[in-house]
């Protein structure tokens, strides 16, 4: 068995291969391209297990190596740092690094999901980028209209039909009146994007429990139930509502110094989207949830709005490990 660690960056990568005595049989850097690591390591007749960071962009090179070598693991950044400092004594993770820590069976494994799971998550991604822009144009529109002294129509959505109709009628002073218009068209851009998307959730939802379950926690629809299916993939890799929690970085930093314990802002460390996903759920949840409403009131009341939010989706993030691994759907208590 020969051990190869892949340093890979945008356009030059480095592998090194060992065997198992740890000695280096070949280090190279080479282009960051299929073609360049399928020649350098299928020129060996032994069996290659080959490992790499889950950093920026790791999905291709993970494919290159996955159709040459005969396992590949990916390796999670930050505990792969530690370990290494620990054991080899040096700061750097390079790819003789990875590779003496692969000989030794220390790899820490991260999450690799398929190639068309990748595919599918870039597209939700880029739907999910599409509903932040399309909340910074609403916000934008709006604080433009709070710059002048209007009687704002008694409507319950003031980019719906009735509050679109005003906003296009309004005679705003120059330069306003021109940024007023282009904001709205570029909403409306935005919006037909969103809208293209919608076929693509319906046919991801269509037939999979894990979506309806998810449909029944407060404030998680269509969009964010088929967003959270895809990112965390495989709900058992989280053995506890409390891991699956740190996993979204919705939890509290910790400090111990003697015998006190401090807590801190949110680590925001593991996967942003999920965050995002269930901050976005906090409004509707507390719509739709008594249960998520006084849970939020309560908070707020010792520790202000933002506290309760961030409180309000961390508790959503546990109710969904709840329903997804005992398979079941949510139940007001």
């Amino acid at each position: 068995m020969l051990y190869a660690g892949v340093d890979h960056h945008t356009k030059t990568s480095h592998i090194t291969l060992i065997n198992e005595k740890g000695t280096v049989i070949q280090k190279k850097s080479l282009p960051s391209d299929g073609q360049s690591v399928k020649e350098m390591l299928s020129e060996y007749g032994e069996p290659i297990k080959a490992t790499l960071e889950a950093s920026y962009n790791w999905g291709k090179m993970y494919d290159w190596l996955d159709d040459v070598a005969d396992e590949v693991i990916l390796a999670h950044p930050l505990k792969v740092r530690a370990i290494a400092e620990a054991r080899i004594k040096n700061d750097k993770i390079d790819s003789a690094t990875l590779a003496h820590l692969l000989r030794a069976d220390l790899i820490p494994e991260a999450y690799a999901c398929p190639a068309e799971i990748r595919a599918i998550k870039r597209v939700l991604r880029q739907r999910m980028f599409l509903v932040r822009i399309n909340t910074m144009i609403k916000n934008r529109i709006q604080a433009l209209l709070h710059q002048h002294d209007l009687q704002k129509p008694q409507v319950t959505d003031l980019f719906g039909t009735s509050g679109r109709r005003w906003m296009e009628g309004l005679r705003l002073p120059t330069p306003d009146c021109e940024i007023l218009s282009e904001d709205l068209t570029l909403l409306d851009v935005v919006r037909e994007r969103i809208a293209s998307s919608e076929s693509l959730i319906k046919s991801l939802s269509r037939g999979d429990q894990a979506v309806r379950w998810l449909k029944s926690v407060p404030g998680i629809g269509d969009f964010l139930s088929v967003l959270i299916r895809y990112e965390v993939g495989d709900i058992s890799r989280f053995p506890s509502p409390e891991k699956f929690a740190a996993y979204t970085g919705l939890v509290p930093s910790t400090y111990a110094s003697g015998e006190r314990t401090y807590h801190g802002r949110i680590t925001k460390q593991g996967n942003k989207y999920l965050r995002w996903a269930f901050i976005e759920a906090v409004a509707p949840a507390l719509k739709s949830s008594q249960e998520m409403r006084s849970y939020y009131e309560r908070i707020k009341r010792r520790k202000g709005s933002k506290d309760a939010r961030v409180a309000t989706a961390r508790k959503l993030a546990e109710i969904t490990w709840h329903v997804w691994s005992e398979e079941r759907f949510y139940e007001v208590r």
